[in-house]
């Protein structure tokens, strides 16, 4: 089954003038990244149909003429480009009309409803304006607002292509008890400067090494009791961060599964590490001091052991050496390359002989 990016055409993949006519060649603007992004939609399997509202088209006061020739530059334009649409399906009515044909209505796609070949799980629509997120919902497919001065919007055409393409695997987890507020977003496939804060500055300066050095995109937002000490905020990190692990692995076909020895000048740590689905969490090392900065070096194993048990992690973390600052840098980052090489897509198999991880 192929799916279908539906797309509308003014202020979408060319930019719309003050007139909303785009009747002159010299009023041809491409959207910024669209080239690109549906270049990689193409070889990611998708087919591409142009659904757009042209009031009065072949009016007086809009000649038939004067659309075809820029609309034509366009067209081989993105044909130059190995960019080709299925279909061109546009609307000429006036709004006071009110046609089941113009968008958000839907009665320009009669053929693709009844179309079995197309995968409507997966197919989605792009649009500046509301009218085509309605359109979309009329479709019950997925609707992307691009973002526009006039309308406002929260996609761009990368991201739009990313989430599409990609099948980023993503998790959102909010975890609140009467001790702590934690909130933890997480993209497996998409590098970000982390964004980290809990109270504890140390401790974000370590959480931001999973982000930089997994190559994954975290947030985490942590409120939590610090007035009484540490504990219950880098716990329950540690548990929010794990659960949105397993969420965004889902059923985890075609991870690396296994992750790495990382030296810091005099230290050296070894994170291995399966996402076997059964928790397990074996720490080889000491310190000697009491805390590193805000973080009390005890609780550094225990969050670790939290991460474990809500992720599903089978981790054995050793380190070795004589700064108690790069010792726990060390785990952090050791961890960190780890995971980068066990979620890593792979193929699309399963890495078990048991049939589920």
């Amino acid at each position: 089954m192929t799916p279908i990016l539906f797309i509308d055409r003014d202020g979408t993949l060319i930019e719309e003038p003050a007139d909303h006519q785009i009747d002159a060649y010299e009023k041809l603007r491409f959207v910024r990244d669209v080239i690109p992004a549906l270049i990689k939609l193409r070889d990611a399997g998708w087919q591409f149909v142009i659904v757009s509202n042209q009031d009065g088209l072949g009016s007086e006061s809009y000649p038939q003429a004067i659309f075809d020739a820029p609309h034509a530059l366009m067209m081989h334009v993105f044909e130059s480009q190995g960019i080709t649409f299925r279909d061109v399906l546009i609307d000429t009515s006036w709004p006071h009309e009110n046609l089941p044909t113009r968008k958000p209505g839907i009665g320009l796609m009669t053929a693709y409803l009844q179309d079995r070949s197309i995968d409507w799980a997966r197919s989605a629509m792009v649009g500046d304006r509301l009218t085509d997120i309605q359109f979309a919902q009329n479709l019950n497919i997925r609707g992307f607002q691009l973002r526009t001065e006039e309308f406002g919007g929260d996609w761009d055409w990368p991201a739009i292509a990313h989430a599409l393409a990609d099948a980023p695997r993503t998790a959102v987890v909010q975890r609140n008890t009467k001790e702590t507020r934690i909130r933890v977003e997480l993209d497996l496939d998409a590098q970000a400067e982390p964004r980290i804060h809990t109270g504890l500055p140390f401790f974000d300066h370590m959480l931001e090494q999973i982000g930089k050095h997994g190559g994954i995109s975290v947030r985490i937002q942590a409120e939590g009791d610090l007035h009484i000490d540490e504990h219950h905020t880098i716990e329950d990190t540690g548990l929010a961060l794990g659960q949105a692990l397993r969420e965004a692995l889902g059923d985890k076909r075609g991870i690396g599964r296994y992750g790495f020895t990382l030296p810091m000048d005099e230290t050296l740590a070894s994170a291995a590490l399966d996402f076997s689905g059964r928790p397990y969490f074996v720490f080889d090392g000491e310190f000697k001091r009491e805390r590193v900065g805000d973080l009390p070096t005890e609780l550094v194993p225990h969050f670790f052991r939290s991460l474990c048990e809500a992720a599903g992690l089978n981790l054995n973390l050793q380190v070795r050496g004589d700064n108690d600052h790069h010792k726990v840098e060390a785990c952090f980052k050791a961890l960190a390359r780890a995971l980068r090489t066990a979620v890593a897509r792979q193929g699309t198999e399963l890495p078990s002989t048991k049939g589920a991880l």
